[in-house]
């Protein structure tokens, strides 16, 4: 029995995705070190054209033409080179997933439909090797959120984790940030058969009323709990408290025009603070969402536009149109942990076709963290703020630069993935190295 019991153990190992050669997280920050000579891309006032940067106790201690320094704080040069904020994923599942094929690496679904208590935070794998491929490209903090599946309503609570530390403890900067609900939706494609179409409209309304009743519990847990009168907590209501009592937002995920259009009357009428994750369609909304100071994490710019008579560049326009609505805007990924690392390049895709590049640069940095109610620590480079930020070697959004140091809350962390590995290793095997 023990020697079977060891063989299944030995199988298991070998087959699980290995985080073997992940680096190891930073080291604890020590003296001060200044920047010198890049670029300063604050993008709270403008950039610092051959500035210096001074990181001291893992913040930001001072920033400008040139900075008084201690004697003994270290010093790298890095003209001809620029400084970013680190980018933030506003809508990501890292840490939650490894191989999407391998089931037992997935671990962002819970079961049923009603899990407002769910926390994101405590699943995250701080070994994850999707982490580091991110972080390599500028990626630095990451929203990670609770998905659910097909017929799930409330999936979770979101948490804010820096991408470094060795636990999910130490990567978590905020948790929980919001309550997270997929719309149902009751749109039904036209070509369905009758029978067919009939169901699926049956399934719609049953789940908004799934949701009624999950809101008219929670609002009379919250008057018993009032009252004195909760002798045993519910976990699933007393999560929502915080988003019924407007301490905290309701995060509502819906793309198309009917669902951005009932999920802004559920929130006017049950009066939550709302901020509406995807939006493709979100654009069409854009002077009620301001009106109503909802803000919008746009989803994928990488998307075909979702009707055949729409316009090839309605995606791509979308964020132009939010922002000058003055729609408070943050540009994410869908939610897919292998393609984190191109989130400046959804941003780029909106920048080139109306939104302009200094708009799409805040939407992934200042613009996140003003959503997500961190904006007095990330998100531009501003004196007391974290050290969270990269050098990169020409224009971050621009695939052809890439990221060469990075640091998180003063650390500075290892920017190689598996993917800069492996390129270095191919590389050797076309330099004509001799045969063996």
């Amino acid at each position: 029995m023990t020697r079977i019991l060891s063989a299944l153990l030995l199988g298991l190992a070998a087959s699980a995705p290995a985080a073997a050669d992940a680096a190891a997280p930073a080291a604890p920050a020590g003296k001060a070190v200044v920047l010198s000579g890049a670029d300063l891309y604050t993008v709270s006032h403008g950039v610092i054209p051959g500035g210096e940067l001074l990181i001291r106790d893992g913040k930001i201690a001072a920033l400008g033409a040139h900075v008084d320094a201690p004697a003994d704080a270290a010093r790298i040069e890095l003209k001809g080179r620029r400084i970013y904020p680190g980018y933030i994923a506003a809508d990501s599942i890292l840490g939650l997933t490894e191989v999407e094929a391998v089931r037992a690496t997935n671990d962002f679904t819970e079961v049923g439909a009603i899990n407002p208590n769910v926390r994101a935070e405590v699943a995250v794998n701080p070994d994850s090797e999707l982490i580091a491929v991110a972080r390599a490209n500028g990626v630095l903090t990451a929203l990670v959120v609770p998905q659910g599946g097909r017929e799930s309503l409330f999936t979770g609570q979101s948490a804010l984790l820096q991408l470094d530390g060795w636990t999910w403890e130490q990567m978590t900067l905020r948790a929980p940030v919001g309550v997270h609900l997929n719309w149902p939706s009751a749109r039904v494609p036209p070509w369905l058969p009758e029978e067919a179409r009939g169901k699926a409209e049956e399934a719609a309304r049953q789940r908004r009323a799934e949701l009624d009743q999950a809101m008219a519990d929670a609002r009379a847990y919250a008057a018993a709990q009032r009252a004195g009168q909760v002798k045993t907590p519910d976990l699933r209501w007393a999560a929502l408290l915080p988003v019924l009592a407007g301490q905290r937002p309701l995060f509502v995920h819906a793309d198309t025009a009917e669902a951005i259009r009932d999920a802004l009357a559920f929130a006017a009428r049950e009066k939550l603070r709302l901020v509406l994750v995807g939006g493709s369609d979100a654009w069409r909304f854009a002077d009620t969402l301001k009106a109503q100071d909802v803000a919008v994490i746009l989803g994928s710019s990488h998307s075909l536009p979702a009707r055949r008579w729409e316009a090839y560049d309605t995606v791509y326009a979308s964020a132009a149109k939010l922002a000058k609505a003055g729609v408070r805007l943050a540009i994410a990924n869908d939610a897919g942990p292998s393609f984190e690392r191109n989130l400046p390049y959804q941003a780029a895709s909106y920048a080139a076709f109306g939104l302009g590049e200094e708009a799409a640069l805040r939407a992934i940095t200042l613009g996140a963290a003003e959503i997500l109610g961190v904006a007095d620590r990330l998100g531009s480079l501003d004196v007391g703020k974290d050290a969270t930020l990269f050098v990169a070697n020409g224009d971050a959004l621009d695939d052809r630069s890439g990221v060469e140091r990075a640091w998180i809350g003063g650390r500075e962390i290892d920017v190689s993935s598996k993917h800069t590995r492996l390129y270095e290793k191919y590389q050797s095997k076309y330099r004509g190295e001799p045969k063996r």
